[in-house]
């Protein structure tokens, strides 16, 4: 029978709807968050799997006639996720994904439908809420609930769940998620909010978010099913003491090599012996295969618990480095000629190659997704090829690894990007990750900044990026903040807390952890640590680069921009897109539009013009040519004019490309013209003076007011006028 429960949360009706919709799933709820409305399903699979690791997948999928869509292209229907999509599911994923034992091996799906949007109330923020809860009521093993907010600032003040028109004005984009006892993942974009402030942020979103949990908890406790005891993938016991005493020395003295790649390969050397040795051993084994899991389980675990013990006791990083203490950096710029705009940061064993790419406004990456925005001037890739941890492996399109890293980049420096006003370029940077061994996407933002500034953008400040690391130890409640982690100690920790920002603040922060939740404390110590470091790397970046040049690449298009009448747009675009076409073509003696020497000109409806080139000629030619089309006559203005056409009634001039008036017949000259021909032929140029529009709107010219009067015609001119003013009177 169906239940329904509803929670005001801070003026705004929370709904959930159970027991109705997918009933056949492990656990369902339909949220209803004002006329945002999700459903949120999970489903275990009966057996368990010989992987590994917990195979838990969590999906967020999209629907466009949520927000009255149809899909684009040829399908009609919906396909790949979009990035948005896929950054959704990791948000929905980072915080629940700590919640189940890792040793569990039956396959756990959680899936998202979005059913319709209000623009006002977060999906994302649904479906987080039902995720956890489908899972709480469900009979998986799950240690829920979890919820997440949005946190906004406006002035001084905080705010949850922020509407459109409240995000506009708002400093900080930040999602935080957690259970009611601690924070458990945080995601940030923000204007250069202080350390301090951000702190204060994150503690206000968990007091909101322990009320949401309060609320699921209710429900648990009323419908919830009891969870089922799995199997878990336990490791044979004499199998474990065996191996610990034959490795743990060698594991130790290996952890303890300061060159990556040597110390990995040492690592991989204790690993491999450790399993030819007991592969000996049990080779009379009927379960052969399963102990020697178990083995390459075990000796992993050393590796893991070795790091902690050095880290937690003696303050010994696996390279040697003090607690806060950066690796080598490295960097330069202008690797590139022909880019706009390259760099090279290496920080340690992990660099980054970034490059910026200017291009025309109408080069905007359009999104056809669920929000409001349908574009975007500002993008950032992220690229990591398998040679930067020296392995072969997969190649083609991005992951969400790829894209949750890319995001990050690209949140990070659009907080110090100028507006189209102050810059009116599209902005593209890629990061080519060329070596890695922790933390690549904060230096794909240290990289994406130099070359940001090396292609002249005026950003409002050099912006740069740290990651920081948590190692709790096992066996007390100590607890080591790292700075700068490399990848062995992001593997084994607890922690991965990455934060970038400019001298004056933070603009992005992103953190996930593998344990329970952290503290006010340890957020608290981790971002001051990370703002020393910083500064750090930010005395190094400006020691390659200052600040952006004021001259951009020569191979980067020149820009200029201008405003003609709106209601003047279709005149220079013509029937058909005629006239642009013949402008474009014309001005930069080109055959065709598409060709790669071919002005841009972007027409917004406003009237805004700009146009872009290399050569600056080029642009004040189309310049001049759009001009003209928009160009208005004024009346008793003269002009000199080409001969078009040439009729018995007279002739048509053009006063310029586009604009076309007629000389009739009697106004050619003083005296009678029989035959116009007989005085002008097409190409002639004549002065004539615009005597203004009939009422059908076409131009009058006359050539006759531009030429002296005859002698003794003046004086009939004068009666002429006397005449007709006693008629007046």
């Amino acid at each position: 029978m169906k239940k329904v429960y509803e929670m005001d949360f801070l003026g705004r009706k929370l709904t959930v709807e159970t027991k109705e919709l997918a009933k056949q799933a492990n656990g369902s709820v339909l949220v209803r968050y004002g006329d945002t409305v999700v459903l949120s399903v999970c489903v275990m699979g009966k057996n368990t799997i010989t992987s590994d690791f917990f195979p838990l997948t969590v999906l967020y999928q999209e629907k466009l006639y949520s927000v009255g869509k149809i899909p684009g292209g040829f399908i009609k229907r919906e396909s790949r996720p979009t990035d948005e999509a896929t950054l959704a599911a990791r948000i929905i994923d980072r915080p629940i994904r700590p919640m189940f034992d890792e040793r569990l091996r039956n396959e756990i799906q959680v899936v998202n439908t979005v059913l319709s949007v209000d623009q006002d109330n977060s999906p994302v923020m649904a479906a987080l809420f039902g995720s956890s809860l489908c899972l709480g009521i469900s009979n998986i093993p799950f240690d829920g609930p979890v919820s997440g907010v949005v946190v906004g600032k406006i002035g001084k003040e905080f705010i949850i769940n922020p509407t459109v028109e409240e995000m506009e004005e708002s400093t900080l984009n930040l999602t935080v998620a957690g259970t009611k006892d601690a924070i458990c993942m945080v995601e940030a974009g923000a204007q250069q909010l202080s350390e301090k402030d951000m702190l204060e942020a994150i503690m206000f979103g968990h007091e909101h978010i322990k009320k949401l949990c309060e609320f699921q908890q209710q429900i648990i406790d009323e419908i919830g099913n009891a969870k089922v005891e799995l199997p878990l993938a336990e490791i044979d016991e004499e199998v474990e003491s065996a191996v610990r005493n034959y490795a743990t020395k060698d594991m130790l003295a290996a952890i303890q090599i300061k060159d990556k790649l040597e110390k990995y390969a040492a690592i991989d050397e204790v690993k491999e012996r450790t399993i030819e040795n007991f592969t000996e051993i049990y080779a009379d084994d009927e379960e052969i295969e399963l102990k020697l899991k178990d083995v390459k389980k075990v000796v992993d675990l050393i590796e893991g618990e070795e790091v902690r013990r050095l880290i937690t006791e003696k303050k010994i990083r696996p390279d040697g480095r003090k607690m806060d203490e950066i690796r080598p950096l490295s960097g330069y710029i202008d690797l590139l000629p022909r880019t706009h705009g390259s760099a090279v940061f290496t920080r340690g064993e992990t660099q980054s190659l970034a490059t910026t790419t200017l291009g025309a406004l109408g080069e905007h990456q359009v999104l056809d997704g669920l929000g409001i925005e349908d574009m975007k001037r500002f993008m950032l890739h992220y690229n990591f090829p398998q040679f930067s941890v020296g392995e072969t492996g997969r190649y083609g399109a991005p992951g969400r690894r790829e894209i949750g890293h890319g995001a990050l980049g690209e949140r990070a420096l659009a907080q110090v990007m100028p507006s189209e006003e102050e810059f009116p370029y599209t902005v593209r940077v890629v990061s080519e990750i060329l070596e890695s061994n922790g933390s690549s996407s904060q230096a794909t933002i240290c990289a994406g900044c130099l070359s940001l500034m090396a292609a002249g953008v005026p950003i409002k400040a050099p912006v740069a990026g740290i990651a920081m690391g948590l190692i709790t130890s096992n066996t007390s409640k100590k607890y080591t903040i790292l700075t700068d982690i490399q990848g062995l100690e992001d593997h084994m920790g607890d922690m991965d807390f990455k934060v970038a920002g400019t001298r004056k603040g933070v603009t992005a922060l992103q953190m996930d952890i593998k344990i329970k939740g952290v503290t006010k404390e340890i957020l608290k110590e981790a971002l001051a640590q990370a703002k020393k470091a910083r500064m750090e790397i930010l005395d190094f970046m400006e020691s390659i680069i200052k600040e952006p040049r004021e001259e951009l690449s020569p191979y980067a298009p020149k820009v200029e921009m201008f405003y003609i009448k709106p209601e003047k747009i279709k005149d220079v675009i013509g029937r058909g897109g005629e006239m642009i076409t013949n402008i474009i073509l014309e001005a930069s003696n080109v055959k065709a539009v598409t060709d790669k020497d071919a002005v841009k000109v972007d027409l917004d409806d406003d009237g805004k013009v700009t146009i872009y080139h290399n050569n600056a000629s080029v642009i004040a030619k189309t310049r001049e040519m759009i001009e003209s089309v928009v160009k208005e006559v004024e009346e008793g203005a003269i002009y000199t004019g080409k001969v078009v056409k040439v009729e018995d009634f007279g002739c048509f001039v053009e006063l310029w490309p586009g604009c076309e008036g007629l000389c009739h017949v009697s106004q050619l000259a003083h005296e009678r013209i029989d035959k116009p021909s007989d005085l002008f032929k097409v190409g002639d140029e004549i002065r004539v003076k615009a005597l203004g529009f009939d009422n059908r709107g076409r131009l009058n010219l006359s050539r006759k007011d531009t030429l002296p009067i005859p002698a003794g015609k003046d004086k009939k001119e004068e009666k002429k006028k006397l005449k007709k003013g006693k008629k007046d009177e």
